[in-house]
């Protein structure tokens, strides 16, 4: 019998097994089930929705009272007006595109090589002050960005790095969350997996990018999407003051505080501040669902 034959019975006995299954609640349990995620879904995408109804309203609408939730007469001037208004600036708007972009990129990407290859050593390695360093991982996640603000601020200042890219990127390499999540993901991986790859002949970088990144897809998936909300969304205007090295998310709030006759102007600034994160997280979801379905290794 051939492969193909082989899988093509095996995918006709499952289907036929899962027909034959009995559900384990009756039809009104169900029905109860599918009203409740229904509600459950309107109520986590309506505020996405009537951000990006705002932001297509007119002036006259958007004060209108009691507010409606469609726009009635759905315009895209606010854009174009934010558009116009950022374009008299000192600074083009492309280049605070790129400031954000380049520190979005650069900080993830770092973040993530640093956090994988740290939680690689201490998950599948025995050293003296491994699980210290670990507990002080642990702790640094109990204190806000708020609290750590002055302790940063004077050790980037003491690093020469004010106004520049690198007070932004480099603390973003050490974000606990990251090592937090990729060590206890790895913990999980099986070790005969990474001895047999060694009996192989693998050196320890062939197993990290060839047997252990792969096989932790969902954890660095969703340490991506942490990492790029918290670097889009960081005006960064503590530490860095020149104009043109500034972040577009900085600008945008510049534009949204203009007062009343900006109101459009400010729908559209959080649309555009939100639609970066949300796109990378739809993208990303499914395939996090989908490896960790299909990833579940034991030894």
């Amino acid at each position: 019998m051939s492969k193909k034959n082989v899988q093509t019975e095996t995918v006709t006995v499952k289907h036929h097994l899962i027909k034959r299954r009995k559900p384990n609640r009756s039809i009104g349990g169900d029905m109860l089930v599918y009203i409740f995620l229904g509600l459950m879904a309107i109520a986590m995408v309506f505020p996405l929705v009537y951000a990006v109804e705002n932001s297509l309203k007119p002036l006259d609408e958007l004060f209108r009272f009691p507010p409606k939730i469609f726009a009635r007469n759905p315009t895209l001037d606010n854009f174009s007006d934010l558009f116009v208004n950022m374009g008299k600036s000192t600074v083009t708007f492309s280049r605070y595109v790129f400031n954000t972009t380049f520190i979005t990129a650069v900080g993830t990407a770092g973040h993530l090589l640093i956090a994988s290859m740290g939680a690689f050593v201490l998950a599948k390695y025995e050293f003296p002050g491994g699980q210290t360093f670990f507990k002080i991982v642990t702790t640094a996640l109990m204190f806000s960005g708020y609290v750590t603000q002055i302790p940063n601020y004077l050790i980037i200042n003491k690093l020469g790095w004010i106004d520049t890219y690198w007070a932004i990127i480099i603390p973003a390499f050490a974000m606990p969350i990251g090592f937090f999540l990729m060590k206890q993901f790895m913990e999980g991986l099986p070790s005969s997996l990474i001895e047999a790859a060694k009996i192989d002949g693998a050196n320890e970088w062939k197993v990290f990018t060839s047997i252990v990144m792969p096989n932790v897809k969902p954890a660095w998936l969703t340490m991506i999407i942490y990492s790029v909300q918290a670097l889009w969304n960081n005006p960064s205007s503590m530490y860095i003051y020149s104009e043109e090295k500034k972040a577009l998310v900085y600008a945008l709030t510049q534009i949204q505080s203009g007062g009343i006759a900006r109101t459009g102007q400010a729908a559209a600034v959080q649309v555009i501040a939100i639609s970066v994160p949300i796109i990378i997280f739809v993208f990303s979801e499914s395939q996090i669902l989908e490896t960790m379905a299909s990833s579940g290794l034991k030894d």
